[in-house]
């Protein structure tokens, strides 16, 4: 298998001169939107969480209709984010697993919900 070519110096400087350099984003595009809510389930999960105290992983999952595998994934990314806490317990030996929306969450989804609305908003004005 051969190895991609690497730049020198010079052919660096050559392309990086050649590829044209993306526009800055205006403040409030869609460019700006926060990639990690974004994503469809994490979406649904931060969404779901926010009309709820708490629920527990097959609450989510049965609500979200995603498997395990999907909705794992997705919410260590929340948790890892600090959107989401995860508490897990043991309920008469039978392990127990719930989210919560935390305060960054609530916030980070706010946050969200308002740049999706500018955006609507500067649509429907044309």
């Amino acid at each position: 298998m051969a190895r991609p070519a690497r730049l020198d110096d010079e052919d660096a400087k050559v392309a990086s001169v050649a590829t044209p350099r993306k526009k800055k984003a205006k403040a409030g595009s869609a460019v700006d939107l926060d990639k990690l809510i974004h994503e469809r389930v994490r979406l649904a999960i931060v969404s779901a969480l926010a009309g709820a105290e708490a629920l527990s992983f097959n609450e989510l999952k049965t609500l979200l209709d995603i498997t395990d595998g999907n909705l794992s994934v997705h919410a260590r990314k929340l948790e890892e984010a600090g959107f989401v806490a995860c508490e897990k317990t043991f309920v008469e030996r039978v392990p127990h697993t719930a989210y919560r929306l935390t305060p960054a969450g609530r916030k980070a989804l706010n946050a969200y919900l308002g740049h999706m609305e500018a955006l609507i908003q500067r649509v429907r004005e044309g």
